[in-house]
C-alpha cells in the first residue's frame, strides 16, 4: 500500500513539472513572421491551381493599420532553395515592397501600411507558380 502511494505521489510530481516545463517554454506574447501585433488574415496555395510548390500567408496588424505577407515553399521546396518571390502594395499600386531572391525557407515579410483600402498580394515559388490577389483583404 505504501508503495502505491509513494508511486501515485512520484508519478503526480513528474507530470506536474513536465506540465510546468510545457507552460514555462511559450514566452507570454509570442510573435510571429510579422511582429507580435499581427494576425493571420489569409493563407493560399501557390499556385491556386495545380501542383503545389509554396503557400502565400497574409497577415494584418490593427494597431499599426499595416498588412505583411510571405512565400514559404511546400513539400520538397521547403528547406530547398529555390526561387522564393513575395510582394504586397495598395490596391492602387502604391507602398509597393518585395522581397524575391533564392531562398531555403521563405521569402519576405514585406509591409504595406494600407488601412482602410485593399491590398494587391502576388506569391511565388519557383519560377512560373504563382498566386496573385487583387483588391482583396480590405480594411
Amino acid at each position: 500500500m505504501r508503495t502505491r502511494k509513494l508511486a501515485t505521489l512520484l508519478a503526480g510530481a513528474a507530470l506536474a513539472s513536465t506540465t510546468l516545463v510545457v507552460v514555462g517554454a511559450a514566452p507570454a506574447s509570442a510573435a510571429g513572421p510579422c511582429g507580435s501585433s499581427y494576425s493571420r488574415v489569409g493563407v493560399y496555395a501557390i499556385p491556386k491551381t495545380g501542383t503545389r510548390t509554396g503557400t502565400l500567408e497574409v497577415y494584418y496588424s490593427s494597431s499599426t493599420g499595416k498588412n505583411c505577407a510571405l512565400a514559404y515553399g511546400y513539400g520538397s521546396n521547403y528547406g530547398t532553395t529555390t526561387w522564393k518571390g513575395v510582394s504586397i502594395s495598395r490596391a492602387n499600386g502604391t507602398g509597393y515592397d518585395v522581397d524575391a531572391d533564392y531562398y531555403q525557407y521563405y521569402a519576405g515579410p514585406v509591409y504595406v501600411s494600407a488601412p482602410g483600402t485593399c491590398i494587391n498580394v502576388s506569391g511565388s515559388v519557383v519560377a512560373a507558380k504563382t498566386t496573385s490577389l487583387n483588391n482583396v483583404h480590405c480594411g
